[in-house]
């Protein structure tokens, strides 16, 4: 069974993500750090990346993060363009993945653009993850040393939090640790079948 957990940017979903991965059974698929991996070892990716968008786009044969975030974060049909490139080979690899761990209880697999690169049609059950807008900002902010401006600007270019909750199963509300480690359990236990002891 492939689990899919997204959220908007400064959501907290990787933190969930790690709390998942306390679960013996489970295995955790982040396809964000794979598609950067892909970016950098494959040479028709490479050459395609720089095809489009110049060759600002590597820095001593690594990938420049902080250019694309520049340029796909603030243009819709930009950031369209790249996971079109990208995507394909991280379906490939998370294909094989897939196969490799069968025997698991269930993938879940994190992906910031779950529902823009259609990845969701893949998963089996869909995890979104909550946080309120003030504190999604001001991490983010931190996180990437960003103007306030400029965040917001890159979250009104995600898809709405609206679209994702209702094309989900499941929401986690991402407060405090504790409230969020009894939401994951909760969940865990259902997906596993695991009988589930309410407060």
């Amino acid at each position: 069974m492939v689990v899919g957990l997204t959220g908007g940017i400064g959501s907290g979903k990787t933190t969930i993500a790690a709390l998942f991965d306390e679960f013996e059974n489970v295995v955790i698929y982040n396809a964000d750090f794979e598609a950067k991996k892909i970016m950098n070892s494959s040479s028709t990716i490479k050459s395609k990346i720089i095809q489009q968008f110049g060759e600002k786009s590597y820095l001593n044969n690594q990938l420049n993060s902080a250019y694309i975030a520049s340029l796909v974060f603030n243009d819709k049909s930009k950031l369209e363009l790249l996971t079109s490139l990208v995507h394909p080979e991280v379906r490939k690899h998370f294909q094989y993945f897939k196969n490799l761990h069968a025997h698991k209880e269930y993938i879940l697999y994190e992906n910031a653009i779950l529902f823009e690169s259609k990845s969701n049609l893949n998963c089996d059950i869909i995890i979104s993850v909550f946080t309120p807008l003030d504190i999604r900002i001001k991490r983010t902010m931190l996180r990437d040393q960003s103007s306030r401006a400029a965040v917001e600007f890159r979250i009104k270019n995600q898809y709405s939090e609206k679209i994702k909750h209702l094309q989900s199963n499941y929401i986690i509300y991402n407060s405090t640790q504790e409230k969020v480690k009894s939401q994951i359990i909760r969940i865990h236990n259902i997906l596993t079948k695991k009988p589930c002891v309410f407060d």
